[in-house]
């Protein structure tokens, strides 16, 4: 059972962060819009990718996560672990923020250019990177 749960933690975590990397880029083109009707598109494309697909997928993550840690406790005395719980915290925060731009782009009040989504954009992959090593080398 345990390989089961740990499957499914890593294909709802896959499925996280393909909407962490794709809701920012849709941001990036959002920003970009010269046009009501692109406008329009892209808050249904934004509020549907984070509400079906980001928020169910982040919750399945943190609740398989957490079973996970519940069935091996010991990995809560190692600091690889530690700091990959530290990433995913960071992780939650940027999904949360993600979400408060979905809602000032459905009132029309971003200020923000497609230069700043742009950067934006790039930190999952290095909350990515460093979770994923955190796993597998286990470098602490």
């Amino acid at each position: 059972m345990f390989l089961w749960l740990k499957a499914l933690h890593v294909v709802s975590m896959v499925c996280w962060f393909a909407g962490l990397f794709y809701l920012p880029r849709l941001f990036v083109y959002h920003a970009q819009a010269t046009d009501a009707a692109s406008s329009a598109t892209f808050r249904t494309m934004e509020r549907k990718l984070y509400r079906a697909i980001m928020v169910p997928s982040m919750l399945v993550t943190l609740a398989s996560g957490l079973y996970l840690l519940h069935v091996m406790p010991g990995y809560l005395q190692q600091g690889w672990m530690h700091l990959k719980l530290a990433l995913v915290v960071l992780l939650i925060g940027y999904h949360h923020t993600c979400g408060a731009f979905v809602k000032k782009f459905a009132r029309g009040d971003t200020t923000r250019s497609h230069v700043f989504y742009r950067v934006f954009n790039e930190v999952p992959v290095l909350i990515l990177a460093g979770a994923v090593v955190m796993v597998i080398v286990r470098p602490l």
